[in-house]
Parts: C-alpha cells; sequence; structure tokens
C-alpha cells in the first residue's frame, strides 16, 4: 500500500531527529504508516527502533520533526495522542504479584471504565487471548508466552486504533511467537494499526504490509517485502534437464545463463517477477525445448538486512534489562 494523502496515515513523521549528547540516533527520518496496517521497523540492536517508539507514543520529546499520530500534533496535542494509543515494551508491564484478572482489572480503573464495563471487558479479553483458565492464578507463575498475551490484553482495554509493539517476540518460544503473530493479525483485521519493531526478519516478512530497515539513524530502505527483497542483486532462474542434449541445446541458446554440466542445470539472472518468468517459459515453447524442473531463488530479507546494515547478526534477542527501565502507555 502507497499512501498518497496525509488522512490516510494513522503515524506520520517527517524530519524526525533525536540525539543524546554527541550521539546522533535518529538522523531525520521520515515515515508513514497508513491506517489500518502493519509497519515494521526492522534494524539491529542500537539502530534507534526503541527511540522511535518512545518518541511516537510521547514517552520522549523529539528534538526535532513534523509528528502526527491518529490524526494529532504530537507536540501541540500530547494528550489525545495517549488517548489513541496503546504501546507494549521490550518488557512485560504486567504485575506477577497480583493475578492475571486483577492486571486487567487495575487497567480498566486506570481508563476510569466503569466498574461493570471494566469487569465485562476484562472477561472479553481473557477470554479472548485464551487466559481465562488462568486468570485466577498469579501473573507471576505465567509463561512467557502467556505473559506476552496478558501484556497486550492490558493494551487493549483502552480499545486504542494504534498500538505501538516493541519486540513483542523477543525470548518467546516458536510456537507462542506464532499465536502472537495471529493475535497482531486479528488484532489489523479489526482496523488497529500496528507499528512493529522486530530483529526477527521471518516476523517482519510475515506479518507487515510496508518495512522500513533503520541503519545508524536513518531509514536505509523502505517497502513491502518483495520490493526489499529486489534490491538486492543474486536472484535468479534455475532449469534443470534430464537429456544432456536438451541442456547443452539450451546452454547454447542462453549464453547469458551459467551451466553446471554435474546437474545439468542452467542458472539465469533474474529478479523473479511474472513477466521474466513468462519470458523464459515462452522462450522454451518456442525452441521446443523442455525443462524438467524451473525453481525460482530470490534474496530473503536476510539478504537485504546484511546488505543494508552490514553483517552483524539480526536474530539475536537483546540482553535483558531492568523491567523498571522500560514504560508502558496505555
Amino acid at each position: 500500500m502507497n499512501p498518497t494523502t496525509s488522512h490516510s496515515l494513522a503515524i506520520a513523521a517527517k524530519g524526525l531527529r533525536k540525539t543524546y549528547g554527541d550521539k546522533t540516533v535518529l538522523d531525520g527520518i521520515d515515515l508513514a504508516v497508513p491506517a489500518g496496517t502493519v509497519f515494521s521497523l526492522l534494524g539491529p540492536n542500537g539502530a534507534g527502533k526503541t527511540t522511535a517508539v518512545k518518541i511516537l507514543s510521547t514517552l520522549v520529546t523529539a528534538d526535532a520533526g513534523d509528528l502526527t499520530v491518529g490524526g494529532h500534533d504530537l507536540a501541540a496535542d500530547p494528550q489525545a495522542v495517549r488517548a489513541a494509543i496503546g504501546v507494549t515494551g521490550q518488557f512485560s508491564a504486567v504485575d506477577g504479584l497480583i493475578t492475571g484478572e486483577e492486571n486487567m482489572l487495575l487497567m480498566a480503573d486506570l481508563h476510569h471504565l466503569p466498574r461493570q464495563e471494566g469487569r465485562r471487558t476484562a472477561a472479553e479479553l481473557l477470554e479472548r487471548f485464551d487466559l481465562v483458565a488462568a486468570a485466577k492464578k498469579p501473573a507471576s507463575s505465567y509463561s512467557g508466552g502467556m505473559k506476552r498475551r496478558l501484556d497486550i490484553a492490558m493494551t487493549l482495554v483502552g480499545s486504542p486504533r494504534i498500538i505501538f509493539l516493541d519486540e513483542p517476540t523477543t525470548g518467546l518460544d516458536p510456537r507462542s511467537r506464532h499465536t502472537m503473530w495471529q493475535i497482531i493479525r486479528e488484532l489489523v483485521s479489526d482496523g488497529v494499526t500496528v507499528f512493529l519493531t522486530t530483529q526477527y526478519l521471518e516476523e517482519a516478512d510475515e506479518l507487515a504490509d510496508r518495512i522500513a530497515v533503520l541503519s545508524e539513524g536513518r531509514i536505509a530502505a523502505e517497502g513491502s517485502a518483495d520490493e526489499l527483497k529486489r534490491i538486492v542483486p543474486g536472484g535468479h532462474v534455475r532449469l534443470r534437464f534430464l537429456d544432456p542434449l536438451a541442456y547443452r541445446s539450451a546452454a547454447v541458446a542462453l549464453r547469458e545463463a551459467a551451466g553446471d554440466d554435474e546437474t545439468l542445470s542452467l542458472q539465469i539472472p533474474s529478479d523473479g517477477s511474472q513477466r521474466e518468468l513468462r519470458s523464459i517459459l515462452d522462450w522454451l515453447d518456442s525452441a521446443g525445448i523442455e525443462a524438467d524442473e524451473l525453481t525460482v531463488h530470490t534474496p530473503d530479507l536476510d539478504d537485504v538486512f546484511f546488505a543494508l546494515t552490514g553483517p552483524a547478526t539480526p536474530t539475536t534477542a537483546p540482553a535483558p534489562a531492568p523491567a523498571q527501565s522500560e514504560e508502558n502507555v496505555r
């Protein structure tokens, strides 16, 4: 999706800049997040992802930039922004000393919901996030995945239309991560806008409508996952033959193809587009040559990440920090 008008944007930032001392964390970045989509900010540790979330969720003040969230100017009306958003940070805001249900009711009280409405909202969200059986148990007894689900359920008590998820699946096992992905998809299907930061490339590929790659405080590239993959060279179509004569005929005709005589295969540079595949198939038909196998190889987000940010390992989760070092806006 390519936004063309500002009123269709849930989040808009132009020239966002933030420095700490002599270190520039965000160096004049522009962001445009269409309403009802998942926008992923991808980058290694220290790239500025969490700083961007803190600024856009009113926890930290930007040094410069025109910023709009939920149609409200961030500098002029931060309270209106807070009323429109929810934030789940890297570290859970769940109080382990009380039960899951009590955590939910506490959030209902903080949102000034009437008692009956608060209880109904808490019950509905506990059921939605499959936490009814554990609702009366202390949250400290929950697994990591359960705490994450409770954390997001607490965020939804205020019915925000824009949710910031700052590395929400860090430290979760694969099953819990996939559960979290399904929750995010359901939120977006309900019209919620999700601003997702992550180090997990598969996560961005699975969920995001658009991805911005942040490197050293700047946006190195932005687009859909498929668009980003096309900016990295190395894509190709591989033709494999069982008949040596067919292989040799194809190799003579396709001079730009790299041949492998042992496997009887040809590798043709390609961006993997439908147009190029149709062209190759049409050529094979017109030449009366039949390939026994055709496979398309395109760069993945790992390739994009390394090309744009360097060879740092992107899927290594950051070391845990004290829970009190992160704030959550509900």
